[in-house]
């Protein structure tokens, strides 16, 4: 048999017919007690933790990711991943197909015959040398071992979350879960893979629209939010503003892209302006020049407020956490922004728990002590006429973007099964 070919391709020359859309899921998981949460910090941590969890793997392994790259980061991912499944763990991913759109034939190819269950979300060939399926995107980041252990966070499996690679190098978190909330999760995530999972009863469904003041006084809290292109589209916003109008003493917000709606906007105004210490960790060296002229757009609003403003300008900063009080954090593939809050497919989860808070807390106060500038009402950077004209202008339509899109004709993202043709034959579609 001739070996794979390296070449780049688009997903469509080799998939199988789609799978179809994610599985709606009508569920608001309930806050899980007695968990173990652990904060990862930058791939350094990560990639160590979660690759020994899928090295130690007996059973199942489940991924979603919106970026691979073949670099030694990805290249080790793969590698493990097929180790698993030649030793026999039922291995199931799901990449997305804007964010791993450059893999190519052979590593996919590699993963598939060793059976490896590969799924790809929404693929689309390029036109004229440039990708169309820009928008409404799988931008979780989840990994299910075993329905025992479970991460989420903000970290692809590329190399340029780690310090090595250079300035460039990516600051971000994520988390370790360990405990009865990882059910939720694996559920989940089985349901978003195209697998069956148990299901959750009628009194299960909608019953957290409630304030999130109604909580267990005890440590190792968590719960899973999601935010969909069907019921569930606001959720992870609605848990922000939520908490906001409930803070008493202090809120810390560390978001790689940041330009919120109104809404959202006006309960970070209203926090500070009633008394609470509010700090916005945003990106000043951003991988994306349109992300920081629309977030600059909000520092008046923001600042004559009384919110602290710091820019982390020694790399880009990739994070999607925060932290209210002394109890209440959030880690997860969310951003602040247009994209995150209504079109991607996104993830978060809530934990309550007084130790990871502190750490959290901890871990951001010497980022914006140390490594931030912070701006003021008179310093905040203004540039020159023009770039506030663009900003101004870039702000406003990324407001009104998704409203837009939503006049489009109707597409709907689809999972679709790489299979190779060398490998059709005992490859198990999902």
């Amino acid at each position: 048999m001739n070996p794979p070919s390296m070449e780049k391709t688009t997903v469509e020359q080799i998939s199988a017919p789609p799978i179809g859309e994610p599985a709606a899921v009508d569920v608001e998981y309930a806050w899980q007690g007695n968990n173990r949460v652990v904060l990862l910090e930058n791939g350094e941590a990560y990639f160590p933790r979660v690759f020994e969890a899928m090295r130690q793997a007996r059973t199942e392994i489940l991924l979603e990711t919106f970026i691979v790259f073949e670099d030694k980061v990805g290249n080790e991912l793969q590698q493990v991943l097929i180790e698993a499944a030649r030793r026999g763990v039922r291995v199931t991913v799901s990449f997305d197909g804007f964010g791993c759109g450059e893999l190519s034939t052979g590593y996919l190819a590699a993963l598939n015959e060793a059976g490896v269950h590969i799924q790809i979300f929404d693929p689309a060939p390029k036109h004229l040398g440039f990708r169309t399926n820009w928008f409404r995107r799988l931008h979780r980041k989840i990994v299910v071992v075993d329905g025992t252990i479970a991460f989420l966070g903000g970290i692809n499996f590329s190399a340029d979350h780690l310090a090595d690679f250079g300035p460039e190098a990516k600051q971000d978190y994520s988390v370790e879960v360990q405990g009865p909330a990882v059910a939720d999760i694996h559920h989940f995530a089985l349901l978003q893979s195209g697998r069956p999972a148990r299901a959750k009863y009628w009194w299960q469904r909608r019953r957290q629209r409630r304030s999130e003041l109604a909580f267990s006084d005890h440590d190792g809290q968590v719960r899973l939010v999601y935010r969909d292109n069907g019921d569930h589209r606001t959720d992870i916003e609605e848990v922000y503003r939520q908490v906001l109008r409930s803070a008493q003493r202090r809120v810390v917000i560390a978001n790689a892209y940041f330009f919120p709606g109104y809404r959202l906007l006006r309960e970070i105004r209203n926090a500070a302006r009633r008394g609470v210490a509010v700090r916005l960790i945003l990106q000043g060296q951003p991988d994306m020049l349109v992300a920081k002229l629309a977030a600059r757009m909000t520092y008046d609003y923001l600042l004559k407020s009384g919110v602290q403003i710091h820019e982390y300008c020694e790399r880009p900063l990739h994070g999607k956490v925060a932290l209210v009080d002394e109890d209440w954090c959030t880690v997860g593939s969310s951003n602040l922004d247009p994209l995150s809050l209504s079109m991607n497919l996104e993830a978060n989860v809530l934990i309550r728990d007084r130790a990871f808070n502190r750490e959290l807390f901890e871990r951001l106060e010497d980022l914006s002590a140390n490594h931030c500038k912070a701006m003021s009402p008179d310093k905040a950077p203004r540039g020159r006429v023009w770039h506030m004209t663009v900003g101004f202008l870039v702000f406003h339509f990324l407001r009104h973007f998704p409203a837009w899109a939503g006049w489009l004709p109707a597409h709907k993202p689809r999972l679709k099964a790489f299979i190779h043709p060398a490998g059709s034959d005992h490859h198990e579609p999902l």
